[in-house]
C-alpha cells in the first residue's frame, strides 16, 4: 500500500485544522456533533458480528472493537481535562498510552456496548457542561505533557468533535468497503 493511500486510511477526514478566530456558531456546531455523536455510532457498529468487529479498519491498525473501546476511554479524559481546566489554572493533566490501553485485555474482547453506553453518559455530562460555558471559560486551558502545549477549551471542543467524526469514518469506511453497509 502506498504511503497517500495509508495516510487516507489513518485521516480518512482529514487532519483536524482549527479555525482561526473560533465563532460562537462553530463551538454551537461543535457541541451539536458531540450531542448526536453517541446514538449515531452506536447505530454504525450495533448489530455488527464479533468477526466483523474483530476486523481492522485499515493495514496494522486497531479493530472496530478496539476503536469503540478507544473512543470511549478518550472521551472519558477529555471530559475530565475539561473539568480540570474549570477548577484549577492551567493544570498539568496526565497523558495516558492510547496505543496500550488498546491492547488492553477489555479493549480487545470486551463487547462494545460497555463503552457506547458509557459513551452515552460521558457526552451527556460532556455536552450539558459545555452548553453552560461562558467565553472566559472557552479560553481557560490546561497543558499537554507530551507536548508542552496549552490547550485551550474552545480548541479542544473542536478537538473532541473531530476525533468522533474521524473514528465514525474508520468504521463506516470500513464497513463500505467490505459491503458491510
Amino acid at each position: 500500500m502506498n504511503i497517500k493511500a495509508l495516510e487516507k486510511l489513518k485521516y480518512p477526514i482529514g487532519q483536524f485544522v482549527c479555525p482561526n478566530p473560533i465563532t460562537d456558531a462553530q463551538i454551537s456546531e461543535w457541541i451539536r456533533i458531540l450531542e448526536e455523536f453517541p446514538i449515531k455510532f452506536e447505530a454504525l457498529v450495533k448489530h455488527l458480528t464479533k468477526s466483523q468487529l474483530d476486523t481492522p479498519y485499515r493495514p496494522e491498525g486497531w479493530t472496530i472493537r478496539q476503536t469503540v473501546h478507544h473512543v470511549s476511554d478518550s472521551h472519558h479524559h477529555s471530559y475530565t481535562r475539561f473539568k480540570w481546566a474549570l477548577t484549577e489554572n492551567k493544570p498539568l493533566i496526565k497523558a495516558y498510552n492510547e496505543a496500550e490501553w488498546a491492547e488492553l485485555f477489555d479493549s480487545k474482547t470486551a463487547p462494545i456496548q460497555m463503552s457506547i453506553e458509557h459513551l452515552k453518559a460521558i457526552h451527556y455530562k460532556l455536552v450539558y457542561v459545555l452548553k453552560g460555558l461562558s467565553n472566559d471559560d472557552l479560553r481557560k486551558s490546561f497543558i499537554h505533557p507530551e507536548t508542552n502545549t496549552e490547550v485551550f477549551l474552545d480548541y479542544n471542543i473542536g478537538n473532541y468533535a473531530w476525533h468522533s467524526n474521524h473514528h465514525y469514518a474508520h468504521i463506516k469506511n470500513v464497513l463500505k468497503t467490505k459491503g458491510w453497509l
